[in-house]
């Protein structure tokens, strides 16, 4: 008997004699380069080191985009925009030891936020490996051992053979639900030396689907089938997971109340009549949430920011849909279903009943209008106006990138995202530093409409160099710098805990002129003229920088 796959796996004549007669001149560097066209690859970012150089003078031979960061850690966060935005996994070429450990922070963002980031790293000669102290230029003991923490999995390669299954295992995981950063390293010899391997064709590395059990998903439609005051926390797997639609007429089927958390801004229509927003800051969603007797949520591990700083605890029966087995139930007991967000959701609109509740609508509404009320007690005219003005200038599809900053942590609850996977920030591990090059990666993956960069006067020190990258590839990247003086939320923090801040203060560069001596355009801003400078500055082709002299608050918090 014949198979299908042992038609599939039967070379053609051309594929046997491109086999016998592979191109001279080839380089391991060259296997790990094809190997990623056969996965499927267009772009791949990075920075070149002494160790990678086989890697990127591979580079020239394909077709690949090469993207190229001033430093480690930037090019990190552009590849995590990057595959947020395709959902592709996004190679990042790192060299050994300094270059490798400079991608850390990144890396953690994009398991924090499952991002698809598989990046790849130079080692040490393949006979300094081992522990042994050898002195090899970066030289590290256990350079593995210093990404085994942060990223999804490890994959080794010490020869040539070995590179285009450790690099399709690698893809394989950084796309398996939860999407996630891999790391592979490959010593530095091997990928110099000369191969005769053929060259690498096509790769098949598809991820298996996550699959919701289908007691559970029975148990947890019927719950919610028949609760009487049912509500939705959505989050970031939602966006991950391209489930917004499903979460959509799930919520109406049911009409159950959603709220999004700051990762899952999007996943759920900002002013649909069953929308809680994003206030999860607030004590008035807070009580909403633990008052209801089925709580699903979707996509999110009730973390300290969705959790209100772990002050939230439910009294209702919890149901929990995870892509990450190990999220599961750790923050509260649950009906936990170890399932892609997608597929859980599809599998609950299939069998949940229709359940009418003609009072949803109106207390979602009561729970706003008291968020807006607490609001308006407290003097937050300008912070208001400034969110307002960035929304206003923001075409409703421009993606947006935000920084560890006052105006972000103001956005996360307060801004309208408009639509599923438009709005990115650094709160799933909270670096700084990440809006800039994480929005130059988001405009490699879409040249088409413009991006929006948001940072501090403190997080945009971190970013500054990439002012030449943008130049240097014409990213059609909006770079709003609001400028306080200093590292403005920790300022607060520190006032309001100890009375007065210690090394929050910070001498600053005129970043108007700063950006001009890259050739970026640059306009500084005052409240009132927001709108028009944003808007203009995103309505044009190429790099511009908007500065906003401008000393933000908080809201006060609820869960002290």
């Amino acid at each position: 008997m014949t198979h299908d796959h042992d038609l599939v796996l039967r070379p053609t004549p051309a594929q046997t004699e491109a086999a016998l007669n592979p191109p001279a001149g080839r380089t391991g560097g060259d296997l790990v380069i094809e190997t990623l066209t056969g996965l499927g690859a267009t772009t791949v970012f990075g920075l070149p080191g002494q160790h990678a150089l086989g890697m990127f003078d591979a580079l020239r031979r394909s077709s690949l985009r090469y993207v190229g960061l001033r430093v480690e850690n930037n090019a990190g966060f552009a590849a995590d925009a990057y595959g947020r935005i395709t959902g592709e996994a996004a190679p990042l070429l790192l060299s050994t030891g300094p270059g490798a450990l400079m991608s850390l922070a990144a890396l953690q963002e994009a398991a924090a936020a499952s991002a698809p980031v598989l990046a790849v790293g130079s080692q040490i000669p393949a006979a300094g490996l081992g522990g042994g102290r050898h002195g090899y230029l970066h030289e590290l003991r256990d350079q593995q051992a210093s990404f085994r923490d942060v990223v999804k999995s490890v994959h080794t390669v010490r020869t040539h053979s070995q590179i285009p299954s450790a690099l399709a295992a690698a893809w394989e995981s950084a796309l398996t639900a939860p999407h996630g950063p891999v790391w592979v390293e490959i010593p530095q010899d091997v990928l110099l030396a000369e191969t005769t391997l053929p060259v690498v064709t096509a790769m098949d590395a598809t991820p298996e689907d996550v699959v919701p059990r289908p007691e559970l998903t029975a148990l947890a439609a019927h719950l919610l089938s028949t609760a009487e005051r049912p509500a939705i926390i959505a989050g970031g797997g939602v966006v991950r997971s391209d489930a917004s639609g499903k979460l959509l007429a799930l919520a109406e089927k049911l009409d159950a109340p959603v709220v999004t958390t700051f990762g899952g801004k999007g996943a759920f229509p900002w002013k649909h009549p069953l929308s809680l927003q994003s206030w999860l800051e607030d004590r008035h969603t807070t009580d909403f949430l633990e008052d209801a007797d089925v709580l699903l949520v979707v996509g999110s591990g009730l973390g300290e920011l969705s959790s209100n700083y772990h002050t939230f605890a439910p009294r209702g029966r919890v149901i929990q849909i995870e892509a990450d087995a190990g999220k599961l139930e750790s923050n509260h007991p649950a009906l936990g279903i170890h399932a892609d967000a997608r597929l859980a959701l599809q599998a609950l609109l299939e069998t949940a009943g229709d359940r009418t509740d003609a009072t949803a609508p109106a207390r979602v509404r009561a729970v706003l209008d008291k968020v807006a009320d607490r609001l308006a007690a407290q003097d937050l005219t300008l912070e208001r106006q400034v969110v307002a003005a960035v929304r206003e200038a923001l075409p409703s599809r421009a993606p947006s990138f935000w920084d560890m900053t006052i105006l972000a942590y103001w956005a996360w609850s307060a801004f309208d995202a408009r639509h599923p996977n438009t709005m990115h920030s650094a709160q799933g591990a909270g670096g700084l530093g990440y809006a800039f090059p994480a929005a130059l990666g988001a405009a490699a993956a879409d040249p088409t409409t413009p991006v929006l960069a948001v940072s501090g006067d403190g997080g945009a020190m971190y970013s500054i160099a990439e002012l030449a990258t943008a130049k240097q590839y014409g990213s059609d990247v909006t770079w709003l710098i609001v400028d306080d003086g200093g590292y403005g939320i920790l300022r607060e923090y520190m006032t309001d805990a100890y009375g007065e801040a210690t090394g929050t203060d910070l001498t600053r560069p005129d970043f108007v002129a700063l950006a001009e001596s890259f050739g970026v355009p640059a306009v500084r801003a005052t409240p009132e003229s927001l709108t028009a400078d944003l808007a203009k500055a995103l309505a044009t082709p190429g790099p511009s920088v908007v500065v906003l002299p401008a000393l933000l608050r908080m809201f006060e918090p609820t869960h002290l």
